[in-house]
């Protein structure tokens, strides 16, 4: 029996759509809500599932072609050749086998009441909102899993914060002005001798955006790919259940918050994002500031002020408390700020911003010793300075949501109130990423994307959060994963350091890049990895293994018996588990 294929309603308002692709051709045998083809309006990319397993029949429109709701697109002959596709639709946090979700940040929500029946009738089995690490790599893997899936986005492109204006675009000026400070402090050295080298500043914020660009558009691919429909607008949830995007509601068995986190600004100072920026503000900037005030240092402080020191301006970082990247081992951070003094970096450690004034010149900064209150006087100091970088850190974006009418309960920082399946107080409601408690990291939230998709299909979702790294990528990059030594003295644990310096390493000497160490930290009787440190060449790529050490318990000695290859980075971090038991062999 053939069964017609149409272009389904998409909308109140919309009549029509164009085929942008034939995801199947005439013949092809299917199986039940196998993506079939594409359809796109100026709202919505949307998939046409076949409504039975079958064969396909011929197309009745060609690609680009513009169609009427209700449009006889194809047909399938039912039951020819296909097979039915095991259904998730009606999986639920409830039918989870065991959930190993290992010492979570997140924060118990108080307890739900008992769940409502998810509707019957439903436009999708997941909404996510928010198209960022955590929403997107979760609207991915639910589709892998079977689910009926869409994610909500009001940008233009896809990816978030980080594809758009964090991670990516930082990352891409960080590789130029690396490449560009090497050609003129470090070539000359090796024998490579390159004259009249400049920087085309534009040139260079041009390859950024193509580099954002070709990423962003990865992810529409995979979207396309897996059959995830974007919902493009602003979300906003109205209803258990229940999302509306600019105007129009979906209903899903299961919606996902992950809206991500945005700027935290700093009272009294005003953002223009012209000579007073955020982190967006400085990954634009058409000139090379001469002078550049960084407030805060931590991880994206410190990345940015990099990308412009390197470039010609003269940077000083203001930080509230008396050391840098507070959060990392103590000892790596004091390394890290000596190495960031030779590239040119002034620290007023302990002091506040209290006041910031915009002049023809610039702007004026005036700050003061921390602890002391606003007006005493001593210890004031007047910075004049280009541009003025405030990177005092992120907070949650849950507020505008809907979140608080339908009854969400958050934290005291504003932040979503989650159970160990991610579960809010609401049922059908979840949440992941920078918009509940935890590391504000995009990994982190791509992991815990994929384990709320794997609990909401019964399986056994698992995030190690005592095995999530963090990276600065700076130059030497900076890179961490477990408890820090001052985690480990606070508990009273008992503990033993293995410590090895990139001086005594062979391909770090090749390099000229000698700078810094590694840094384990072991169980004093069982010799379990407890943590592990590098401040040094390629850390963020290094820390790896001993993540993969630490999420499967090994020891230090576990780490030092394995071959490493010679010579190479890493032979650094089998030197450092040798010495955590006194017996580094190249030191």
């Amino acid at each position: 029996m053939a069964i017609e294929i149409k272009v389904p309603t998409l909308g109140e308002s919309v009549s029509s759509a164009i085929v942008s692709r034939w995801l199947k051709q005439p013949g092809d045998t299917v199986a039940a809500d196998d993506a079939v083809a594409e359809l796109e309006t100026d709202k919505v990319s949307v998939s046409v599932p076949a409504p039975a397993a079958g064969t396909l029949g011929p197309q009745l429109v060609s690609e680009g072609a513009e169609v009427q709701i209700g449009t006889v697109l194809t047909s399938i002959e039912e039951g020819k050749g296909g097979a039915s596709k095991p259904s998730a639709q009606n999986a639920s946090p409830s039918s989870a086998k065991s959930s190993v979700v290992d010492k979570p940040n997140t924060q118990a929500a108080p307890s739900a009441p008992v769940a409502a029946q998810a509707p019957s009738e439903t436009d999708f089995d997941i909404i996510v909102i928010g198209a960022g690490p955590g929403g997107y790599v979760c609207a991915l893997r639910a589709a892998q899993l079977g689910f009926k899936v869409a994610c909500v986005e009001k940008r233009e492109t896809l990816g978030g914060t980080c594809l758009n204006i964090g991670c990516i675009p930082s990352k891409a000026l960080l590789q130029s002005t690396e490449d560009y400070y090497g050609a003129t402090h470090d070539f000359a050295q090796k024998g490579i001798i390159v004259e009249g080298i400049k920087v085309d500043l534009a040139k260079m914020q041009a390859n950024k955006q193509s580099v954002v660009d070709a990423n962003t558009k990865g992810v529409e691919f995979l979207f396309k790919k897996n059959g995830v429909t974007w919902l493009k607008g602003f979300g906003k949830v109205t209803a258990p259940h229940t999302v509306e995007v600019d105007g129009k509601s979906y209903k899903a068995k299961h919606v996902i918050v992950a809206s991500g986190s945005e700027s935290m600004p700093l009272p009294g100072i005003e953002i223009d994002e012209k000579t007073v920026v955020t982190s967006t503000g400085a990954l634009e900037l058409s000139t090379v500031p001469k002078r550049l005030l960084v407030i805060g240092g931590g991880v994206i402080g410190l990345e940015l002020g990099s990308v412009w020191s390197r470039l010609g301006a003269a940077v000083t970082v203001v930080e509230f408390l008396d050391r840098i990247v507070p959060g990392m081992d103590a000892e790596v951070a004091k390394s890290f700020q000596k190495i960031l003094s030779k590239q040119g970096f002034k620290f007023k450690l302990g002091h506040k911003v209290t006041k910031v004034e915009k002049t023809d010149g610039g702007t004026k900064v005036t700050i003061e010793r921390s602890g002391q209150k606003d007006g005493d006087g001593g210890g004031v100091e007047v910075i004049e300075t280009d541009i003025v970088l405030v990177c005092v850190g992120r907070r949650a974006v849950s507020k505008g949501l809907g979140l608080e009418e339908v009854g969400v309960a958050f934290d005291e920082r504003g932040r979503v109130k989650v159970d160990q399946h991610y579960a809010t107080n609401v049922p059908g409601l979840y949440a992941i990423g920078d918009v509940i408690a935890g590391p504000m990291l995009a990994h982190k939230a791509e992991d815990e994307g994929v384990a709320l998709a794997e609990l909401l299909a019964g399986q056994a979702g698992h995030v190690n959060y005592g095995a999530i790294p963090s990276v600065v990528y700076t130059w030497p990059e900076v890179a961490g994963v477990g408890k820090t030594e001052e985690e480990l003295k606070a508990e009273g644990a008992a503990y033993k350091i293995g410590k090895f310096p990139f001086s005594a390493n062979g391909r770090a000497r090749a390099m000229g890049c000698t700078d810094g160490f590694v840094k384990v930290l072991a169980d004093e009787k069982t010799d379990k990895l407890l943590g592990a440190h590098i401040i040094g060449p390629d850390a963020g790529t290094l820390i790896a293994e001993l993540v993969m050490a630490i999420e499967f318990g090994a020891s230090a000695e576990d780490v030092a018996r394995v071959c490493h290859a010679h010579p190479t980075l890493s032979e650094a971090v089998k030197e450092a588990a040798l010495s955590a038991d006194g017996r580094a062999l190249h030191i």
